[in-house]
């Protein structure tokens, strides 16, 4: 028996330093204590994966949570499932389908009735890597969820917002917008031949520098944005890229997955602790990279490129520019 306590001993050293190890790679847990008892948070996509966990961990913080979905079916499970593992009765499901502008509006036209306050708003829903699908309004996909549905949506509500300050707004990039070039004369890919890596990394960028000109425009409002990358997650977010097509593939880089992706619940820590880390009351227009923040991308620093992406992004949406800094969630053509 004694033979067999040595290799036992060293393999649970090697299984415990692995996990450790894993914990340290996927950047930690949330490390604030915060509540948010009784605030109104809304989360896009939040019927599966990060979102999903985001909810979760706020509605265990005593948040007043709606989850905003396109599958209603989906939402309200994710909602039901939330309930009962956190004993929060307030949270939601509402539809939100952020490949149409109409949905958006829909959706954000019922918040501003029925919604005292929004203090804290994740934009998480994404699209990544899926054939060259075109929006409701004929939008490239990931361009148009990723960014423009966002966009609209944000401004939509920025009032509301601004009259809840202290407020929060949260956007989910990805560290692909590092491969990211704006390119203004094709946004929409209709003159090149498509590659959907290139337009997810362009979507990505576009996050960022939405972050960065938002934030400029919300100086002295008391309403903050951030903008992070939550790591590389087992998600069904992954499930156009055919990483986990193969069994060779599965086999052989198994290993290295177990290491380097997250579980949901890891991916969701730094929305979370975005959405309610009492130290960065005020921190505005940053990126977050887990649990730190990092520089970006030169391009997403570009103040002029993303000046040019606001006008060029609310014209595509159809809001109107007013005069100073602040966007009216009118269409041009009323």
């Amino acid at each position: 028996m004694n033979r067999y306590l040595l290799p036992l001993s060293v393999l649970g050293t090697v299984a415990g330093g692995a996990v450790l190890l894993r914990d340290y790679v996927a950047g930690g847990s949330c490390p604030s204590k915060a509540n948010i008892l009784g605030k109104t948070v809304i989360v896009t996509g939040a019927n599966t994966g990060i979102g999903k966990q985001t909810a979760l961990e706020l509605a265990r913080r005593g948040g007043n949570i709606i989850l905003a979905c396109r599958d209603m079916e989906k939402c309200e499970a994710a909602a039901k499932d939330i309930r009962r593992e956190t004993l929060n009765h307030h949270v939601n499901a509402r539809h939100l389908d952020l490949a149409s502008l109409k949905s958006i509006r829909e959706f954000a036209a019922k918040i501003i009735e029925e919604e005292e306050r929004v203090h804290i708003l994740v934009n998480n829903a994404a699209v990544m890597r899926c054939p060259h699908w075109t929006t409701e309004d004929g939008f490239e996909m990931q361009f148009g969820v990723n960014h423009l549905g966002h966009f609209l949506l944000t401004n939509l509500l920025l009032d509301k917002l601004k009259a809840s300050a202290p407020s929060r707004i949260i956007n989910l990039s990805s560290l692909a917008h590092v491969a990211g070039h704006i390119d203004f004369e094709d946004l929409n890919w209709e003159r090149r031949e498509y590659d959907t890596k290139a337009a997810y990394c362009q979507s990505k960028l576009a996050v960022l520098l939405f972050t960065r000109e938002l934030s400029r425009r919300l100086q002295g409002t008391g309403v903050t944005v951030n903008a992070l990358h939550p790591g590389v997650a087992r998600t069904e977010l992954g499930r156009h890229t055919g990483m986990h097509s193969s069994a060779f593939s599965s086999f052989t880089l198994g290993p290295i997955f177990w290491l380097l992706v997250k579980s949901p619940q890891l991916a969701a820590q730094t929305s979370t602790y975005l959405a309610v880390a009492e130290e960065l009351e005020g921190v505005s227009g940053k990126y977050f990279d887990g649990l730190k923040e990092k520089a970006p991308a030169p391009e997403a620093e570009d103040e002029e490129v993303a000046q040019r992406l606001w006008a060029e992004s609310a014209r595509l949406v159809g809001l109107e520019m007013s005069r100073g800094s602040s966007v009216r969630g009118q269409p041009l053509d009323e």
